[in-house]
């Protein structure tokens, strides 16, 4: 289902208290050390727990600043064992999320997982199903059961398509299309896929006491893009491509327009890497209030 060691001493001091700092901060001071060279090419990272010792901060907020670099390409061989290693070629590597896009089953649960170091979490997503969505969030819920991680508030928004409209995708190249067998899959799958998010954040009021709400809207039409938006400072953007293929639904083999979008690229931009990030993530904030707000309308996930 889903459905650490005391304060360290540091140079002969001990640290009283956690400190409230981010995955993204302790990456952003690593990097910076990477970058100047104090930590060296193909150099072995100090272990996790003097990591987490000298920055005052949890084992899991180090681990997960860890994967940040990991994903910026600046560290390779993160493992909960031996300590990573800095790239042989941090010159060449990515040099922050607003960087190079990377396939969103490699980069979103990263990003994710950063996003629930903070006390309010807020996500908003647009997306087909929530798919993406469900499978990054199974690392911080994980974190969370194993006591790591411990968000006092989480606010999620997903915004999906209603049913009761004709698809752009995915749709049969002919034949049926609004009540066919490919629009009834889908509709199934936005339903489950909705329920399971649903259910895995709600259990944490029981489990851990929190305040957590989770609402959908159906949007009128067909998302060209998946978009995510983290903590109000981050968003993560990414195109659907169509492919055509042919798979079996309900016995039957049917030629059809699809897009995968656990494979899409997402291009993150965020507040703390300049002006046009900042501005992207703000209109990508008014732009999703604006459709939850509008046109968008109360989805029940039934069938």
């Amino acid at each position: 289902m889903v459905v650490d060691p005391e304060h360290a001493s540091v140079n002969g001091r001990t640290r009283p208290q956690r400190s409230q700092r981010t995955p993204r901060e302790v990456a952003d001071e690593l990097r910076a050390r990477i970058r100047s060279g104090v930590l060296r090419p193909g150099q072995r990272m100090p272990t996790q727990a003097r990591l987490a010792a000298e920055f005052g901060v949890e084992r899991g907020v180090v681990r997960q600043a860890l994967r940040i670099l990991q994903s910026d390409q600046l560290l390779t061989d993160v493992t909960k064992g031996s300590p990573a290693t800095v790239a042989p070629d941090p010159d060449r590597a990515l040099t922050g999320p607003s960087a190079l896009p990377q396939p969103t089953t490699v980069y979103l649960a990263s990003r994710v997982a950063d996003a629930f170091a903070a006390q309010h979490v807020e996500i908003d997503a647009l997306c087909l199903t929530a798919v993406s969505l469900n499978l990054a969030l199974g690392e911080p819920l994980r974190e969370i059961h194993a006591g790591r991680l411990k968000p006092a508030k989480i606010d999620v928004r997903v915004l999906l398509p209603s049913r009761a409209i004709d698809l752009a995708f995915p749709v049969p190249v002919r034949g049926r299309r609004g009540d066919g067998p490919v629009h009834e899959r889908w509709v199934a799958q936005r339903n489950a896929q909705g329920q399971v998010l649903q259910h895995n954040l709600l259990a944490l009021r029981a489990t851990h006491a929190m305040d957590v709400q989770v609402s959908f809207r159906a949007l009128p039409f067909t998302p060209p893009v998946k978009l995510y938006l983290l903590n109000g400072a981050e968003a993560l953007f990414a195109y659907y491509t169509l492919t055509r293929s042919r798979q079996e639904i309900d016995h039957e083999s049917l030629e059809m327009y699809d897009a995968e979008g656990t494979r899409s690229m997402l291009f993150a931009f965020s507040q703390g890497t300049g002006a046009r990030d900042a501005t992207f993530v703000e209109q990508s904030h008014l732009w999703f209030d604006a459709l939850w707000g509008t046109i968008s309308s109360d989805l029940v996930l039934t069938a």
